[in-house]
């Protein structure tokens, strides 16, 4: 704590990533994901998902599913799949009296309502399921705050460490694409019947995916720093983003200030871009507002599909290899800008243009005018090691 006249500023020990995993269709860890975007591999197929539709959605099959660690009897897809990315982390990090776990979801076990399990379908049941899993011995922290319940959970860690409430976390993230998630966006009519298009012209709507993502997180200086984060609520419309991208332009500019530097001294920015009308016009606003309209930018929707509450995790573990790797992933299914205001598309595989800042902006947006932003560097050290 520092003094300034008679007022105290807290000055706040900065947090550090250590560690990250995520499952999907496309691969069981983060280094097999990795490989496939090199490979421009999208996850997204037809799939029958409940009376007989047939949409492109981003999902396990019956033999990877099969694959899938199981933590208990009995369990559930998305236990199945928090358990495979979590368990590597906490085995590797050994949970301790001081050690968070925080879970973000949107819809959870939603599909037990159907079942009449009410009870089983609630969040807290599912996040001590996975607490008792992995052995924790905190009561878990659960983070549901629509399509940006994965990165704002990171962002809830990030604050529990800082406070001294504990002194390291691992944050986890995962959805399934269910009946009822897929009739509950098709009542949007949100859903595109073909593979989404982020900021493209002829977009029609998102892609749903299924994903689970896991990040260790502590004061411990590593590999990755968490400059800066912050999460706006424009509270515009049940569904709809603000027209002028308020929320989504607060959200970056107060991580901005947090980091302590100029938002336009970063690299790239892993955005949402969900390839509905609104989300990406919406973004395209409010990154113009910003002056970040040249900055390279990418959606990774038209590989994973729209992962719900895994989407800002499992992005933002996609946007740390990018860091470690130098190297920028294209925005698989844009081909014209679509959207009014000039974005800077990632178009093709190429390299970061100034690795000696290395810093990555993520961005997500969900339901109820949902908003967060985090800025993440590259360390000295990992980029001398």
């Amino acid at each position: 704590m520092e003094k300034k006249g008679r007022f105290a500023v807290v000055v706040f020990e900065p947090v550090y990533i250590h560690d990250k995993n995520c499952v999907t269709p496309l691969g069981f860890d983060y280094l097999s994901n990795w490989n496939g975007l090199l490979r421009g591999i999208s996850s997204i197929a037809r799939n029958d998902i409940g009376r007989g539709e047939f949409i492109p959605v981003s999902k396990f099959t019956l033999e990877q599913a099969r694959r899938l660690l199981t933590p208990a009897e009995d369990s559930t897809l998305l236990e199945r799949m928090l358990f495979t990315a979590a368990k590597p982390i906490a085995e590797k990090h050994v949970p301790t009296a001081r050690t968070a776990l925080v879970l973000g979801t949107t819809k959870g076990n939603v599909s037990f309502l159907k079942e009449r399990r009410t009870a089983d379908a609630r969040l807290p049941v599912l996040a001590r399921k996975m607490a008792k899993a992995l052995d924790f011995r905190t009561e878990p922290i659960i983070v549901s705050q629509a399509c940006v319940s994965g990165l704002l959970a990171l962002s809830v860690a990030k604050r529990l460490i800082q406070s001294g409430q504990y002194d390291d976390a691992v944050v986890l993230a995962g959805d399934v694409v269910s009946e009822f998630v897929v009739s509950g966006f098709q009542a949007f009519q949100a859903m595109s019947l073909d593979p989404c298009r982020p900021y493209d012209k002829d977009r029609a709507g998102l892609s749903l995916g299924e994903a689970a993502a896991c990040i260790y997180v502590s004061k411990v200086p590593g590999e990755f720093k968490i400059l800066g984060e912050a999460a706006i609520s424009d509270a515009n419309h049940i569904s709809g983003p603000s027209r002028t991208g308020e929320g989504l332009v607060q959200s970056v500019l107060r991580a901005g200030k947090e980091a302590n530097i100029d938002i336009k001294d970063i690299d790239f920015i892993s955005a949402h871009g969900t390839a509905t009308q609104y989300n990406d016009e919406m973004e395209a606003i409010a990154f113009n507002r910003l002056g970040l309209q040249d900055v390279p930018l990418h959606s990774l929707k038209g590989y994973f599909g729209h992962t719900l509450g895994t989407a800002g995790l499992l992005e933002t573990i996609i946007g740390l290899m990018s860091l470690q790797f130098g190297t920028l992933i294209p925005t698989v299914g844009f081909e014209t800008l679509g959207v009014s205001q000039p974005l800077n598309i990632i178009q093709r595989m190429s390299r970061i243009p100034n690795e000696a800042r290395s810093r990555l902006l993520k961005t997500a947006s969900g339901f109820g005018g949902a908003n967060a932003a985090m800025i993440i560097e590259k360390t000295t050290a990992a980029r001398t090691g």
